[in-house]
């Protein structure tokens, strides 16, 4: 008897997990990205938000974070191809890396791979833990005195400062994708600048490339943050109100974690798609979108 070989696309895509809330529906689906990529339909996704494996050595439950760098960013070429053929023309890829102090080219070869597909139409800093002098801030910020904010990792180094950022890198097929600037927009201290700027709807202007997202506090990580590397929901809600939301499509997070993306998007009423190759994570997603969206 000949043994006939059954390409794995000839089996429907069936998703792990799948909730409906409002008018969205959200499928999870357990596996390698590079698996269930070219199993999605092309060209049908509208916004892409994720943070890959930044190959620095984080203890993952299954995955290898410590390949040779010549591995990892053919890894991360291979992915990011992937990516690119689920993509709408006028999409958005949002892409979080962030690096070491010892190692912090990474982010910069993984943006230089993902110029092989993609246009880099911004460069967003998430900055985590910020310091404001009183005198710098001005009188119009109200300060009674200089103030340090958000959550940070000390290093104890006397050749490192202490690492308070990371890079989102806004790629688009073309480079040309219209944005919602002012959805995440920011009030005007001067209110008389709105005068002057005939763009200055509502009182907003465009928060530009620096964006402040400090963690929440947590009592235990193991119980609140038991992913070793995950952003907060605002991350992925801010990048999806900056697309426009009447332009995000389906959401996909190929890197989903615990459901950061997936929780945006559920909040915000859109379709979304998360890939996640450890079962444990996948159903700590499921579980912490069903609980944003009961709260």
């Amino acid at each position: 008897m000949a043994l006939a070989l059954v390409s794995p696309h000839a089996f429907p895509l069936v998703p792990r997990a799948q909730l409906t809330v409002g008018r969205a529906t959200l499928r999870f689906y357990l596996g390698d990205c590079l698996t269930v990529l070219p199993r999605l339909e092309p060209a049908s996704i509208g916004t892409v938000v994720t943070s890959p494996p930044y190959n620095i050595g984080i203890k993952y439950r299954s995955y290898q974070d410590d390949l040779p760098r010549k591995d990892y960013l053919n890894w991360s070429d291979s992915w990011l191809r992937a990516v690119s053929h689920v993509m709408q023309p006028e999409a958005s890829l949002f892409l979080n890396v962030g690096a070491k102090p010892t190692d912090p080219w990474v982010p910069l070869e993984v943006a230089q791979v993902a110029r092989r597909f993609f246009k880099l139409q911004n460069t967003i800093h998430w900055v985590k833990s910020i310091a404001i002098d009183r005198e710098a801030a001005g009188q119009g910020a109200g300060l009674d005195r200089d103030v340090a904010v958000g959550h940070y990792k000390p290093i104890n180094s006397d050749r490192f400062v202490n690492d308070c950022h990371e890079f989102i890198f806004h790629f688009t097929p073309g480079g040309r994708t219209r944005l919602d600037r002012r959805a995440v927009g920011v009030p005007y201290q001067d209110r008389s600048n709105i005068k002057r700027w005939a763009s200055a709807g509502e009182g907003l202007r465009c928060r530009g490339n620096t964006w402040f997202i400090p963690y929440d506090t947590i009592q235990s990580r193991d119980r609140d943050r038991p992913h070793p590397a995950s952003f907060p929901p605002r991350v992925p809600d801010q990048c999806l109100r900056l697309h426009g939301l009447d332009r995000a499509g389906v959401v996909l997070d190929p890197f989903m974690g615990l459901g950061s993306t997936a929780i945006a998007a559920a909040r915000l009423g859109l379709d979304f798609v998360g890939i996640e190759m450890d079962p444990h994570y996948l159903q700590e997603a499921v579980e912490r979108v069903k609980a944003s969206v009961d709260a």
